[in-house]
């Protein structure tokens, strides 16, 4: 059956296309995205405490990965509320947190079983949306224009249906010896993802942390630190063009291309932002030993960078300092100009602005 816009594409063809899928182009791209991403890989060998990179970039990611499917936050909300014992007021940034809670559960379940799989996708769906959300089984999904409200793509309709494309994704997705780039399954099994989509609502973030944990599924990146949605969100328009040309004209070529190259410029960025991110750290620790050094510490300044905000509890939990003996150290960086201090509630927290200021570029 020829695809038609308007009605649900039960024909969507299994994986893997037929067609020809790495032609010199696409060759050639990936060994610069492969190239990129081991530099990445490697300037995280290189940090003090990789982990400490983990929280902030991740919500930085879940933020961004969000504001494609329109919902929005602010970095301070965000980076003030994943740290704040007070509830979530704000349902776009209750979102967003839990869009880095699926991330940071699905990278635990691919490092503890290695691999993908339906049940997993619908669990990281639920977290996201914080609800017991499955496989869509009622007909009536359809993907529009935001002005015009044109039909321009209809999913697959019955359960039954769904769930055997989604089969036949995790044995795509798990089957390591077809011979294909990983870099080219990535950017096929996403296409596969968002044109199944096997959900009401999440399919979007739910695909995109996929991608997240088929890189570290295959052993290109040891922790979740690259991610796609910057690019994404930059070129929106030919991110869903090229979707649809995939669907409509069998275009493989340019889809592929297009994703292999985000993972290129994603890796150069997250790289530049980490180089940024060291720079900082050691600017900051040789000023703390200068004007407080009484209390410096390494494991201090790898606290006050793991997340733009932090509080008494974070230097305690590290083993740094006693709880009243919390307080008086981030007074004395505030005092310096090191941190400065926000009420939330009854809570107060404290900013690195160094740090801030480089997630927000």
């Amino acid at each position: 059956m020829a695809f038609h816009p308007s009605e649900p594409y039960n024909e969507l063809p299994l994986l893997p296309p037929a067609e020809e899928l790495e032609g010199k182009d696409i060759l050639k791209a990936t060994i610069l995205a492969h190239r990129a991403l081991a530099r990445l890989e490697g300037s995280l060998s290189n940090l003090p405490n990789p982990a400490i990179l983990l929280d902030s970039i991740g919500l930085q990611e879940a933020k961004v990965s969000s504001e494609i499917e329109n919902i929005i936050t602010t970095h301070d909300e965000l980076y003030q509320y994943a740290v704040a014992e007070r509830s979530v007021g704000n349902s776009a940034t209750k979102e967003v947190l839990h869009y880095k809670e699926a991330l940071w559960y699905g990278h635990e379940q691919v490092r503890e079983k290695g691999v993908l799989t339906t049940n997993l996708f619908v669990k990281l769906v639920q977290v996201i949306k914080e609800n017991q959300s499955g496989i869509r089984n009622t007909p009536g999904t359809q993907i529009v224009k935001d002005k015009t409200r044109e039909v321009i793509y209809t999913p697959p309709v019955g359960e039954e249906i769904i769930r055997t494309k989604l089969k036949n994704l995790e044995e795509f997705l798990n089957l390591n010896d077809d011979g294909l780039d990983p870099l080219v399954k990535m950017a096929v099994a996403h296409y596969q993802f968002e044109a199944i989509h096997p959900f009401g609502d999440g399919n979007g973030r739910t695909g995109r942390i996929i991608n997240i944990l088929y890189l570290v599924q295959q052993g290109l990146l040891r922790m979740p630190v690259l991610y796609l949605s910057r690019y994404i969100l930059e070129h929106r328009s030919d991110y869903y063009q090229l979707l649809r040309e995939v669907t409509e004209e069998g275009n493989w070529q340019r889809w592929i291309l297009y994703m292999i190259h985000a993972v290129e410029e994603t890796s150069k960025l997250t790289l530049h932002k980490i180089e940024e991110i060291k720079v900082a750290m050691t600017a900051m620790s040789e000023a703390i030993k200068q004007e407080l050094p009484n209390i410096y510490s390494k494991d201090l300044v790898e606290v006050l960078f793991q997340r733009p905000y932090s509080k008494r509890q974070f230097l305690v939990e590290a083993g740094i300092v006693k709880v009243k003996t919390a307080g008086t150290y981030l007074a004395s960086l505030e005092e310096k100009g090191f941190l400065k201090s926000v009420e939330l509630g009854k809570e107060k927290l404290y900013l690195n602005v160094a740090l801030l200021d480089i997630l927000k570029k």
